[in-house]
């Protein structure tokens, strides 16, 4: 594989399917959620596949399809499902491939992993999406914090949202890694937003 990235945020609901939709696009990269709970017939599998508008681009089926929204541990264990860190492994392709976490890096997956551990598992640098609120700093320097702790590489982070240049400059300063773009707040999202929304990538 050339380029394999993991987009993880700094929380639930920040953008990470609007910017991995994004990537795909610009990359013309293939995608794959490794775990989809809740919302089956909507997925951001689904999402994703619908935004973008190369015909290169793969949908890889997920490796989890749970029932119910809401934390993977959570949805797993109604499903009577029982999440294992060893049943993933990164779909093969020769192209670029972007993965999509769900939710935060500290979403348990089972009663004893996170996302952050299926990060490191899966041995892929990640693509940080940020969003300006706040308390967003702090939860954006937890998330940089904790990646580095455990030696995740940190490809870049993406602002997503309202713009805040106080708040990303302390972020880009703080961490020194590299911002791979600004979203901006995108009023319809549709395929045409996406594209353009791709040339702002520092990328």
């Amino acid at each position: 594989m050339s380029k394999t990235f993991f987009i993880t945020g700094i929380g639930t609901e920040i953008g990470k399917t609007v910017v991995s939709a994004i990537f795909t696009e610009v990359l013309k990269a293939d995608y794959w959620k490794p775990v989809q709970a809740g919302d089956l017939d909507n997925s951001d599998t689904m999402k994703v596949q619908d935004l973008i508008s190369n015909s290169q681009s793969k949908f890889h089926p997920e490796q989890y399809r749970l029932n119910h929204p809401m934390s993977p541990h959570a949805a797993a264990d109604l499903d009577g499902v029982n999440i294992k860190l060893t049943d993933f492994e990164i779909p093969k392709t020769d192209n670029a491939l972007l993965i999509e976490g769900a939710g935060g890096l500290f979403v348990p997956l089972n009663h004893e992993d996170c996302m952050i551990d299926l990060i490191k598992y899966l041995n892929v640098p990640v693509i940080l999406v940020s969003q300006n609120y706040l308390g967003s700093i702090n939860h954006t320097l937890l998330s940089i914090n904790a990646l580095m702790n455990v030696e995740i590489p940190i490809a870049g982070v993406v602002f997503n949202g309202e713009p805040n240049a106080a708040t990303e400059a302390v972020i880009e300063k703080m961490t020194g890694v590299q911002v791979l773009g600004k979203v901006g707040q995108l009023g319809q999202i549709d395929k045409e937003a996406i594209r353009e929304a791709g040339l702002n990538l520092n990328f």
